[in-house]
């Protein structure tokens, strides 16, 4: 269902048997490691008009990995990170 590079790659799947006996597969929750346990690569300080998917891309080597980032730094919004200039964020080991 998803690429092994994916954040829901290694979440559980369960299933949900509805009133009609249909059978629907969903992927269980995922929770937000705390940012400041995972093994830091790099600090990366924030230009004007940096955008994650660049940040992500020269570091880890792959744009769609900006959600690595996003947990190193404790937000679900990607837009977050890059929004004020001078911000240092950290770029985590990949996973």
């Amino acid at each position: 269902m998803f690429q092994a590079t994916s954040r829901y790659y290694n979440l559980e799947t369960a299933t949900f048997t509805s009133s009609d006996n249909r059978v629907i597969s969903y992927k269980r929750r995922r929770f937000l490691p705390q940012g400041e346990t995972l093994s830091l690569l790099v600090e990366v300080t924030v230009t004007e008009g940096d955008r994650l998917d660049l940040i992500t891309d020269s570091n880890l080597g792959d744009p769609e990995q900006f959600w690595q980032v996003c947990d190193a730094n404790n937000t679900m919004n990607p837009f977050d990170l890059t929004a004020e200039p001078g911000k240092v964020l950290r770029v985590p080991q990949p996973q």
